[in-house]
């Protein structure tokens, strides 16, 4: 007798623990390869010399510019088509073999020109080798992706740690072995040859590339709308160094680029894997709508619950944290960081409307909202530099709510959500971290004389006391329902 179909319900319960398994192996992941590399990083700047960043920072512009075309979106196409087929596969391959062997030539063409243009001649030795950057990105995009369409985050996450370890050994080795600023170019080569190596081996090898564009219009189509997405997204968030390397000196830059690094920490280090398992899930999920919306509402609750009490803890507690792990040189980056940290509460949940777009199929709907974000950003800017580096910053505190307002209006509608749903899943997280804050204020002004390190202990423990507090007493569904996710019910 053949066994039984499953049923809806138990089938659902599967795709949850799927879902659930690929948010910790790939968040786990991250979260070790982060430590591993922020540690390499911290050694290897206590050895090397700025001239040896700034070197690097020049070539920096050109790899991210150029890697706006390396294939990614295609690649990403494989996980958002519902079928692919292995002569797809192959296709694919062969377009990112040539799409990156183009880019590596170019760059490798192109690097006397960038070196003439910065006046450093050691810029187009840098650019050359860095080329081989270019070779290993097939062998991470194409298996990322092929492992990505399955639900299955346990090979990337091998491949995130291995590829960080031998990141690190090549850092710390060359930085104690006198390579200078080759040690930053060959760190970042040992991380992806190595990421390519154990992803190509956690899919069972690739196939043998295909060299034949016949067929593969909508991975085309589809790895267009993600590369125009990336562009306009690349305009709008370097908008700010590009207009305050103009208008403020070395110093203030200075300051609001390390502000900015500590405001960002949760969006840029802590997020993108739950991006990665959101675009895989509603890829999964595009020809069921409802069900595409109930994940919407379950990764924003997932978001909220962690990245609200960290950027309005951060708000508060900006001046005993950056006294403590800056140094008093940098205590006029504070007031900075307040500033920042409390609009970043808002590109929390906007970041989360790209993945649900471009999962379900419409990457132009994400590309449109990254092109508006790209002309309103700039023409803020402009006028909000004239104050100052405290101005710059302030720009992102009307840029957030209205992209996230132009976001939701555009995307809730494809997952067929309404506003007061969405607003029902992250006003207990948010509400929590405003008493939070409001208490952690008032506390700071009866600890205003403690050493900055006592200070920012006491604000920090008294701070997460009372978010939890809040959390159990006002929002035990919200917990509740991440606890059942958490144990697979």
């Amino acid at each position: 007798m053949s066994a039984a179909s499953p049923t809806p319900n138990h089938a659902s319960d599967r795709f949850v623990a799927q879902v659930r398994r690929a948010i910790l192996w790939r968040s786990g992941s991250h979260i070790v390869a982060q430590a591993v590399q922020w540690g390499a990083t911290f050694l290897v700047i206590r050895i090397l010399q700025p001239a040896d960043y700034g070197l690097f920072a020049m070539t920096g512009v050109v790899l991210v510019l150029l890697n706006l075309l390396n294939g990614y979106g295609m690649a990403s196409g494989v996980v958002q088509r519902p079928e692919v087929t292995r002569r797809e596969v192959a296709q694919l391959f062969g377009l990112l073999i040539a799409v990156n062997a183009c880019l590596a030539a170019a760059q490798w063409l192109l690097a006397p020109a960038f070196a003439s243009y910065y006046r450093q001649p050691a810029v187009a030795d840098l650019l050359r080798v860095q080329a081989l950057l270019y070779a290993c990105t097939p062998f991470v995009a194409l298996p990322q992706a092929l492992l990505a369409r399955e639900m299955d985050f346990s090979g990337q996450a091998k491949a995130n740690i291995a590829g960080a370890f031998a990141g690190g050994a090549t850092a710390l080795g060359g930085a104690l072995g006198g390579w200078g600023v080759w040690t930053l170019v060959w760190a970042p080569i040992a991380i992806f040859a190595t990421r390519g190596l154990v992803l190509t081996w956690a899919v069972g090898g690739l196939p043998r590339p295909v060299f034949d564009v016949r067929g593969t219009g909508a991975l085309l189509r589809f790895g267009g709308f993600m590369a125009a997405g990336q562009f306009f997204g690349f305009l709008w968030t370097q908008a700010d160094m590009f207009i305050g390397g103009r208008h403020l000196s070395a110093h203030q830059l200075g300051l609001y680029s390390t502000a900015l690094f500590l405001a960002q920490i949760f969006v840029s280090k802590f997020a993108p894997p739950i991006h990665d398992v959101a675009f895989a899930t509603y890829a999964k999920l595009q020809h069921d709508r409802p069900a595409a919306g109930r994940a919407f509402l379950q990764f924003a609750r997932l978001i909220c619950v962690a990245g609200m009490p960290f950027h309005l803890g951060l708000a508060v507690t900006a001046e005993p944290l950056v006294l403590t792990l800056l140094g008093s040189q940098w205590a006029d980056a504070a007031p900075i960081v307040q500033v920042l940290a409390a609009s970043m509460a808002f590109y929390t949940v906007y970041v989360l409307l790209g993945p649900a777009a471009e999962g379900l199929g419409r990457p132009g709907l994400a590309a449109g909202n990254n092109a508006v974000a790209a002309l309103v950003t700039p023409a803020l800017l402009l006028v909000t530099v004239r104050w100052g580096v405290i101005g710059l910053a302030a720009s992102w505190a009307i840029v957030f709510p209205l992209l996230l307002a132009i976001g939701l209006h555009r995307v809730l509608p494809l997952l067929e959500l309404s506003r007061r749903a969405l607003f029902r899943v992250v006003a207990p997280p948010t509400a929590a971290a405003l008493a939070m804050a409001a208490v952690v204020v008032l506390a700071d002004r009866f600890a205003a004389d403690l050493p900055a390190p006592v200070r920012l202990l006491l604000l920090v423990g008294l701070g997460g006391a009372v978010y939890g507090g809040w959390m159990l007493a006002f929002a035990r569904d919200a917990l509740g329902k991440l606890w059942s996710l958490a144990r697979r019910r």
